[in-house]
């Protein structure tokens, strides 16, 4: 299903690599899931649980049960309870080894961690992952509107698009195919921010970047691909 929605991608143009995106954050969830639960039983063995499961359950868009068993794993692989960037990086490698998926979970990781502090909580991840997998249209958008704007001022301009688009074909690395050219990542961003920017302005504002993947319906196809994904 991962590598499907990639083809896609290929084969149907740059509107495809924002809804790339929702199919690799959903992918990578059910991946690590699947690891983590080997059977109905073992979802009702979970023990240990964050504080304010309740409030987290209103919080998300998650049921107590859900949660349990997102808690499970995440304290499978993050013991202490918080995740870094260098372990997050780490996790993200191993479901991509042939490629470089490190700068794509860097820019994944800031994401997530909304507070700026250096660590990702489970809180953090599953709030993002709300958001993500059962959150509304705008809600997935804006929050995709948040991983590409880099620097935080509120705008995304043509080299933040760039920097987020080479590190996802990076990430897939050297065995796509067809095999990519080494100047594909910029001249789809060329096509796509030309799309985006309505007023040339040289930059992407919220609004402009939520109207235009409004607009193309290989996004909005893909933002319901994974709604009950659990």
């Amino acid at each position: 299903m991962f590598f499907v929605g990639f083809f896609f991608f290929l084969m149907n143009g740059f509107g495809k690599m924002f809804s790339y995106f929702f199919l690799d954050i959903a992918w990578w969830y059910y991946q690590y899931q699947r690891d983590k639960i080997e059977d109905e039983l073992e979802m009702t063995m979970v023990c240990h649980r964050p504080e304010g499961l309740e409030q987290l359950e209103a919080q998300t868009n998650f049921t107590k049960r859900e949660l349990q068993v997102l808690y499970r794993g995440f304290k499978n692989e993050c013991p202490s309870g918080v995740v870094n960037e260098e372990t997050f990086k780490q996790i993200y490698a191993q479901f991509f080894p042939h490629g470089d998926a490190s700068m794509y979970a860097h820019y994944l990781f800031h994401a997530f961690d909304t507070t700026q502090t250096g660590s990702v909580k489970f809180e953090d991840f599953v709030t993002a992952l709300s958001i993500l997998l059962r959150g509304t249209v705008h809600e997935k958008l804006r929050w995709t509107f948040n991983l590409y704007d880099i620097n935080k001022d509120g705008y995304i301009n043509k080299e933040e698009m760039m920097d987020i688009v080479k590190a996802i074909y990076d990430m897939m690395g050297k065995y796509t195919y067809p095999v990519l050219k080494e100047d594909t990542p910029r001249q789809h961003v060329d096509v796509f921010f030309q799309k985006m920017d309505k007023n040339k302005d040289g930059i992407v504002t919220l609004d402009e970047f939520l109207e235009s993947c409004q607009e193309d319906d290989n996004i909005m196809r893909s933002l319901q691909l994974f709604q009950n994904v659990m």
